[in-house]
């Protein structure tokens, strides 16, 4: 019996991820009407946040179906009705978020399970909170939450004939929270495009909708690099040398997986199964080069719990059944990962130590994004049932500030999100390091081969004094 074989015996991986697929199933509740309505009944935003009352919890849709305009009125409504000690738990927050203005912080405590720079500021100053998580347990989070969210605010396309809407751009683990919400309360906006999967909700399942069809989903364009920047470099070289054609793609957020698409336009029949959905797969799913024909599951679907893209992503996505949104619980599930045909994902990260240690979340003791799906699919894809999964950390050897990003320590505060355990592949401006199955003093070899050239001799120098002995290929 191969050992393949011999690990495919024993599913679920765990208890974790078999709950996730089990709340991927449940999903589908908001897909049943209540009732027979399929016509909405709206209202006016202050009638629509009157909902809300001192005390409640709530949730937020976000990233580029971030509903504004909710939150707007939500922060009128504290200061006409004198609301306080409320809760808003959310992801990714995107443009203007006026309850995170310090006027707001002892009225609203905010619950962030991934960090943004709007964020920051009130996380850092012990006004708000920061909830580490992988995206795959998110949906059971909430499903296991002692208080329901009292009401969740989201943004959606309008009703059809038979009463659906589309929560558009933005499933990961909103669709869960709406299951575990007393109230619903969305605006509603022709701008928005029609995705289906598990976007699709009726309207029976909201107790108040507003029609504003001046609501516009956010946008944000696929980074452009010139030919020497590091992230053209990093791009070029991953394309060329780690994605295989057939494979099956996942991209973490960032400008690098863009620059990596502008380099895959010569692939055959790549196939998308990820978190996040970019603007850089644009042409390559328009010109046929992303098919997904030779996917295990989901064959000829294009699938992600969110997009963040422009206009021209969001027209093709629009009523077009080759796309699917599905709930971060199945996107993420490592075994649905490890499942995929020649999985091969590429993440970032903030720093990582000569061991192999990943850092995502944190600067120092500044906690700063969040763990996202980067655990989820760097396991999924070192477990890959075809053997042929690849889990790339990319990142340029420097910050901005011309700080190594390739460290002998992690720094002083600073958390681990991937062990060095997960960690194969990583790419940066000066080359591609293996770690797989490496020594502590081969990976040390490797890293400091890809780091900065100016950064290379205290770096062997520090692995020195750690290891006792010099870093070395053999």
């Amino acid at each position: 019996m191969s050992c393949l074989s011999f690990v495919s015996q024993f599913k679920p991986i765990s208890r974790q991820y078999h709950n996730a697929v089990s709340l991927e199933s449940a999903c589908k509740i908001l897909q049943v009407p209540l009732n027979k309505t399929n016509t909405p009944n709206y209202v006016s935003y202050e009638q629509a946040l009157s909902l809300v009352k001192s005390g409640d919890s709530l949730y937020t849709q976000a990233a580029a179906n971030s509903p504004t305009p909710l939150w707007k009125a939500l922060v009128k409504r504290i200061d006409t009705g004198n609301l306080k000690d409320l809760s808003m738990h959310h992801i990714i927050t995107i443009g203007e978020t006026p309850w995170l203005n310090e006027h707001y912080y002892d009225k609203i405590r905010t619950k962030s399970l991934f960090i943004c720079g709007n964020a920051r500021p009130a996380i850092a100053q012990g006004k708000a909170d920061y909830i580490p998580i992988f995206l795959s347990q998110m949906p059971q989070y909430f499903s296991q939450m002692e208080k329901k969210f009292d009401a969740s605010l989201v943004s959606v396309s309008p009703p059809d004939e038979h009463g659906f809407v589309s929560m558009s751009l933005t499933v990961d683990c909103s669709h869960a929270a709406l299951q575990n919400s007393k109230k619903v309360i969305g605006v509603v906006s022709k701008n928005l495009p029609r995705v289906f999967g598990d976007a699709i909700v009726h309207i029976s399942h909201f107790d108040a909708l507003v029609e504003d069809h001046s609501y516009e989903p956010f946008e944000l364009p696929a980074t452009k690099y010139g030919p020497q920047d590091p992230e053209t470099i990093i791009g070029k070289l991953i394309a060329e040398n780690l994605v295989d054609d057939g494979a099956t793609l996942q991209f973490g957020i960032g400008g690098i997986p863009d620059s990596v698409c502008s380099f895959l336009t010569g692939h055959k029949n790549l196939g998308i199964h990820t978190e996040l959905l970019c603007d850089g797969v644009y042409e390559l799913i328009r010109d046929g080069v992303i098919n997904g024909t030779k996917k295990s599951f989901d064959n000829g679907l294009h699938v992600s719990s969110f997009v963040i893209g422009t206009r021209r992503l969001y027209n093709l996505m629009n009523n077009n059944p080759e796309f699917k949104l599905k709930c971060s619980s199945y996107t993420n599930n490592v075994e649905m990962v490890a499942k995929s045909n020649k999985m091969t994902c590429v993440n970032s990260c903030i720093e990582m130590d000569l061991t192999g240690q990943i850092v995502s979340d944190s600067i120092g003791y500044k906690f700063y994004s969040g763990f996202g799906g980067q655990v989820d699919f760097i396991t999924g894809a070192g477990m890959s049932y075809d053997n042929k999964g690849k889990a790339i950390i990319a990142m340029t050897s420097r910050t901005p500030k011309g700080i190594s990003k390739i460290v002998p320590v992690i720094t002083e505060g600073s958390g681990v999100v991937t062990n060095r355990g997960l960690t194969k592949y990583v790419v940066t401006e000066h080359g591609i390091a293996n770690l797989f199955g490496k020594t502590i003093a081969q990976r040390a070899y490797e890293l400091i081969n890809i780091s900065h050239p100016d950064d290379r001799d205290k770096l062997e120098k520090a692995t020195f004094k750690r290891l006792k002995c010099m870093p070395s290929k053999d």
